[in-house]
């Protein structure tokens, strides 16, 4: 794929329809703390069925840790954080997984000593029960991603950092989670397959997946975005259609190198 073919393009989603779909993930007014620190102020981000929403900002901005308050990793002091109408803000990080979330860390974490498959079977084991979904499910990540399905056989820590990157959507992809989380999935690829990975991104929730990014590359990731989030010292600083935050000035000054 050119490179021009998604940077370039104008970005943000389609007309929005006359009924916005249902939300996936409300976070409402939420503190956090890490011991006596606090490092979340008030923060509230909506996702709503079927889109990409972006956290973006700078290192320390609070976006890596919006994503662990999801996850469970980190209780809110106070506010909500709800998935799909349900309180999940006291389960536990299995509980959250087997409620239909999804978390492809940073650095992606896979498996080197194990084949691509296993990495992918892994990822399943919340549906090791259902081996028909899982096999349908397995379809449609060698259908998104054909190289996972050349190499399956070979062991993870052989494939090329672009490569394990989409075998850590893959394993996530596999616990068929309504909400995918994505913490810096630009890091450490090279400036072309991370064009090709926020494509691929932009295709998964083409399907009805729902998907939150983390992204220090606002560029990229707001140019595959339906909605996006600016985050600066543990609050939202800004929010709007990922097409207007492209275009506001501090936005292009601050985040986008214009």
């Amino acid at each position: 794929m050119a490179v021009e073919t998604v940077l370039d393009r104008t970005p943000g989603p389609a007309p929005a329809p006359a009924e916005a779909p249902p939300l996936v993930l409300e976070i409402r007014a939420a503190d956090a703390y890490y011991g006596k620190a606090q490092v979340l102020f008030g923060v509230g981000v909506s996702v709503r069925r079927g889109q990409v929403v972006s956290l973006i900002g700078a290192n320390g901005a609070g976006k890596s840790t919006t994503l662990n308050l999801v996850m469970g990793r980190l209780r809110p002091a106070a506010g909500a954080v709800e998935l799909e109408g349900r309180s999940i803000a006291k389960l536990s990080t299995e509980a959250i997984i087997a409620a239909g979330v999804a978390c492809v860390p940073q650095r992606r974490r896979i498996f080197s000593t194990l084949t691509v498959l296993e990495n992918l079977e892994v990822g399943a084991y919340v549906r090791r029960k259902d081996a028909a979904a899982v096999a349908r499910t397995l379809d449609e990540v060698y259908a998104l991603f054909p190289v996972l399905a050349k190499k399956a056989h070979m062991m993870g820590g052989v494939l090329s950092g672009g490569e394990q990157q989409m075998l850590a959507i893959g394993r996530g992809l596999m616990s068929n989670p309504s909400l995918l989380l994505l913490d810096e999935p630009s890091m450490g690829i090279s400036p072309k397959l991370t064009t090709e990975m926020f494509a691929d991104i932009r295709r998964i929730a083409q399907t009805g997946r729902t998907v939150l990014i983390v992204e220090q590359n606002a560029y990229a990731a707001l140019g595959i975005s339906d909605h996006g989030y600016v985050l600066e010292n543990g609050a939202v600083a800004l929010e709007g259609p990922a097409a207007r935050l492209m275009h506001d000035d501090y936005v292009r000054q601050t985040y986008l190198g214009a």
